[in-house]
């Protein structure tokens, strides 16, 4: 048997080891401490949070937008940038009517009067008041093609009575008509009644209305 004397350095290690596993305990629940503080952070920041009251909600498919039509658009602007013959003749496709009229082929007469006498509203203007022939031509050529795409039927152009051209000849009127006859969508024009410019301006039915 040992004595005493042999037993006290083993009750040291003993009593240190006690000692260092306290203090590794210490250590371990302080990192953890830490960590969860760490963890906790924004709502230790914060302070107490009110979740918020759980509502049904009904989540909705997003159309997908339809396709953009490029080339039947870039198609369209070639079409547009041809430009108008001023040399056509279309003494024969007037009505032989003082104001000269026009119809295309399967349009009737009455459609003609009907026109006449105002009986589509108007929908739409456009004023070539101060516009060189090539500007009107394109700005006309535009107009008619927007219009009808639209879905306007009826329509006014003021090509102007030529009072501030020279020699006072109205200078596209002639034009004017002459660029609507070549136009797939112009049905008939007439010149417009006094009280929606007179001899100078056309009202003009576009392709959908007969």
């Amino acid at each position: 048997m040992r004595s005493l004397a042999d037993l006290k350095p083993l009750a040291r290690e003993l009593a240190a080891a006690r000692l260092a596993a306290e203090a590794e305990r210490e250590r371990l629940a302080a990192a953890m401490r830490l960590a969860e503080q760490e963890r906790r952070v924004f709502e230790l920041t914060v302070g107490p949070v009110t979740p918020l009251r759980r509502v049904d909600r009904v989540l909705h498919d997003l159309e997908q937008p339809a396709p953009e039509p490029r080339q039947r658009e870039a198609d369209e602007r070639a079409v547009l940038l041809q430009a108008l013959s001023d040399e056509i003749d279309i003494e024969s496709l007037l009505e032989t009517d003082e104001t000269l009229s026009f119809r295309r082929e399967g349009i009737s007469l009455e459609v003609v009067r009907k026109l006449r006498r105002g009986h589509w509203a108007l929908q739409g203007q456009l004023d070539l008041h101060g516009l060189r022939r090539d500007a009107a031509r394109e700005a006309l050529s535009h107009f008619v093609h927007d219009s009808s795409r639209r879905g306007l039927r009826c329509v006014r152009v003021v090509h102007g009575k030529g009072h501030g051209s020279p020699g006072r000849e109205p200078v596209l009127k002639g034009r004017v008509r002459r660029w609507l006859v070549q136009k797939n969508e112009v049905l008939a024009f007439v010149q417009a009644r006094a009280s929606d410019g007179g001899a100078g301006a056309l009202i003009v039915l576009l392709t959908g209305t007969a």
